[in-house]
């Protein structure tokens, strides 16, 4: 699966447009700068514009960026006509939006977790899909791909909220991906663990990550998943959980 940027999987990015949202999070660095690095024109989304405009500006090249609540559903469709307008088209969606609630027993766990998973994970998901499908579907080669995590698949007691929000994402993504069925999109989940990210190693470089999934693996699937290369992958799971 993996490419270095100059394969020629990748060469099918040159040009396109990525929309991503939650770019300003832990991940958005390294999923940015690979994205660039294949020549496609980048739509950067998240709640505040100043990390976005840095980002952009170490990435290179011209990148679109706005400030933007997906939690609003008016600001959500302004966003994806926006881009649309502005860059021509819209070819794909990274949905990089996260966030944890958890650590208590199941018996204990407090619905108010609940009320911040839900719209974080699940709604902020639903709105950008829903605004950005119709310019996907006239692409005719959308790529959405979202970022999940193992407790969708394998609850642990204490995260049991957070996993519930997880699952009922992977359960629209899934949907999504039936919605594309036969029309040249795709809808696919990245699965992983723990989250490792450069920084995190400078940070503190004697810290045991083994077990971590590695930003840069990530990156180098969500390139795969958004290009030609993986046209024939529609509703699948991509897991990276690291060494455990």
């Amino acid at each position: 699966m993996a490419a270095s940027s100059g394969s020629s999987q990748l060469d099918s990015l040159e040009g396109r447009v990525i929309a991503l949202a939650g770019a300003g999070g832990n991940l958005g660095p390294t999923v940015v700068r690979r994205l660039a690095s294949t020549g496609a024109q980048l739509a950067l989304a998240g709640r505040t514009l100043e990390p976005l405009d840095k980002l952009a500006e170490q990435a290179g090249g011209k990148i679109d960026t706005q400030a933007l609540d997906l939690l609003d559903t008016e600001a959500a469709r302004g966003w994806a006509d926006g881009v649309a307008e502005r860059l021509g088209a819209v070819d794909g969606l990274v949905h990089m939006v996260g966030g944890w609630r958890g650590g208590s027993p199941i018996e204990k766990a407090p619905l108010e977790d609940w009320d911040y998973l839900e719209p974080l994970l699940i709604r902020t998901l639903v709105h950008a899909t829903q605004s950005l499908a119709p310019h996907l579907l006239a692409s005719g080669r959308g790529r959405v791909v979202v970022i999940s995590a193992g407790q969708a698949q394998a609850p642990t007691h204490p995260n049991a909220l957070y996993a519930a929000a997880k699952a009922a994402a992977e359960t629209w993504t899934l949907a999504l991906a039936d919605r594309f069925r036969g029309t040249g999109c795709t809808a696919n989940l990245v699965v992983v663990g723990s989250i490792v990210t450069p920084a995190m190693r400078e940070e503190s470089p004697d810290k045991d990550f083994s077990t971590f999934t590695p930003a840069e693996e990530i990156a180098e699937a969500v390139a795969y998943l958004s290009s030609d290369a993986a046209a024939s992958m529609n509703g699948q799971r991509l897991t990276l959980r690291g060494a455990s």
